[in-house]
């Protein structure tokens, strides 16, 4: 029952965010999303921020309500994994593929797409902008069998991955730099 009300409150909350074209593809099993943004931050100083969930995935989309309860183990087989009160955790996605600083590939039905017979593949890539700047590309491929058809979740997703995008921007340029190595004379 938690699940069920957890999705419609996601979905009600969802319906207040802008519209989004990003969705590239759809069908009654499945859709295609992907939104790019630029960091005004070189790629080694995204890349710790991209890692670390915890400091920009909006607690709106955790069971938790507390994004500090998130985490992001750094090989293959990891976890994108919420910790939960009385012991409990919930894992939203398994990394595939991991090339600092440039790329995790991950696998999960995110928020209530977990609850579905689906598949989803999770891709954020940075590349380099010049020398200051990073430029952060989400892909989201998900398909399967989805109660009420993929037609009708796809822009809620859509949206609710542009909100973490935002947010990992954020945090990112808010962060500070990395302190510098010692000069040695």
């Amino acid at each position: 029952m938690r699940e069920r009300s957890l999705f419609w409150a996601m979905m009600l909350a969802m319906t207040s965010l802008p519209a989004s074209a990003e969705v590239v593809q759809m069908s009654a099993t499945g859709f295609e999303t992907t939104q790019s943004i630029t960091i005004d931050k070189p790629i080694n100083q995204v890349w710790p921020v991209l890692r670390n969930p915890q400091k920009w995935w909006s607690k709106e989309h955790t069971y938790s309500d507390d994004s500090a309860n998130l985490y992001l183990d750094g090989q293959a087989l990891g976890c994108f994994c919420e910790r939960l009160a009385d012991g409990g955790s919930i894992a939203h996605a398994q990394i595939l593929y991991i090339q600092p600083p440039r790329m995790i590939r991950m696998t999960g039905g995110l928020g209530p797409l977990q609850a579905e017979a689906v598949t989803g593949t999770l891709t954020w890539a940075l590349a380099r902008e010049g020398d200051s700047a990073t430029r952060v590309t989400f892909t989201y491929i998900v398909a399967g069998t989805i109660r009420g058809g993929a037609e009708a979740i796809a822009p809620k997703v859509d949206e609710v991955l542009a909100v973490q995008l935002l947010g990992l921007k954020s945090a990112a340029e808010s962060a500070p730099p990395p302190p510098k190595p010692p000069t040695t004379r």
